[in-house]
């Protein structure tokens, strides 16, 4: 079917990518249990989907809880969010032991989301850092921000961390001293590097531009589409292409750049183009 030969298109482009970037030989690492926590398994279906933050994972792993909740939940969209995102509620991979982990690697269906990176950025710092229920984050990364990025920072901005500006937060991923300092945060961690994609072969790789059906489709393959269809509904604060456009305007083309050399695999990777808002020089 087109469907097939889409996946299939898409399952090339990111062999291509990895081949291309030599990043397995260069990088010839054995994975970890810890490099696994973001598999999340389906014994009964034998389905592992790897979650992105931002790109409709709370949704994906309500939809998880259905299929390993046996017959527990029978609609996602009655399981609360933050019901979703707690721990226990799914197993992930790096629960098993290491002969477990390869049988299941080898022979359950893999499969994950992707989404334009600098859209998810820009959804992850709204969703995150200008929500002020977030507190968690002010205090955690907020406050860094605010003490690495920002001169004469008011004490109030040292202390709460919950006024960070976009080009204070892009500052912050493109500093050297962040990313040696220890790994990024899952929300703008790159799909690269939570899902390992040139070390596990995903048999399926749907994109948040194509949720409806791609989500669909895997269900479909799942032999489930009989009983459960994706949830459907229209977010009004979703991130879109003219909001990131606009979070973009203020960032200086050597900073662009710069977050762009950050996110490369992942737009080479899931075929996504440089942005027409770039000012890459």
């Amino acid at each position: 079917s087109n469907t097939a030969i889409l996946h299939q298109i898409r399952r090339d482009q990111v062999t291509d990518t990895c081949r291309a970037n030599s990043v397995s030989s260069r990088k010839r690492r054995v994975l970890t249990p810890n490099d696994l926590k973001h598999l999340v398994v389906d014994e009964d279906h034998e389905m592992i989907y790897c979650y992105v933050p931002k790109v409709a994972c709370t949704n994906w792993k309500r939809v998880m809880m259905v299929l390993t909740g046996r017959g527990k939940y029978s609609d996602p969209m009655e399981i609360p969010a933050n019901e979703a995102h707690v721990s226990s509620n799914l197993k992930t991979l790096n629960q098993y032991s290491i002969p477990e982990i390869n049988h299941r690697l080898k022979n359950y269906m893999k499969f994950l989301f992707v989404r334009e990176p600098f859209e998810r950025l820009v959804s992850a710092y709204r969703n995150k850092f200008t929500q002020k229920y977030n507190t968690s984050f002010h205090k955690r990364y907020g406050t860094k921000i605010v003490r690495r990025q920002r001169k004469n920072a008011t004490q109030e901005a040292l202390r709460k961390g919950d006024d960070v500006k976009f080009e204070e937060f892009v500052a912050y991923l493109i500093d050297p001293h962040t990313q040696r300092e220890e790994p990024f945060n899952e929300h703008w961690q790159t799909v690269y590097s939570l899902c390992h994609p040139c070390h596990i072969h995903y048999d399926l790789i749907g994109k948040y531009e194509t949720l409806e059906e791609d989500s669909n489709y895997v269900l479909q393959l799942a032999g489930v589409s009989n009983y459960l269809k994706f949830p459907t509904y229209a977010k009004s604060t979703r991130t879109t292409d003219e909001m990131t456009t606009e979070f973009f305007q203020n960032i200086s083309s050597l900073h662009q750049m710069q977050l762009y050399e950050v996110y490369k695999l992942d737009f080479l990777m899931f075929n996504y183009s440089v942005p027409s808002y770039l000012k890459l020089e």
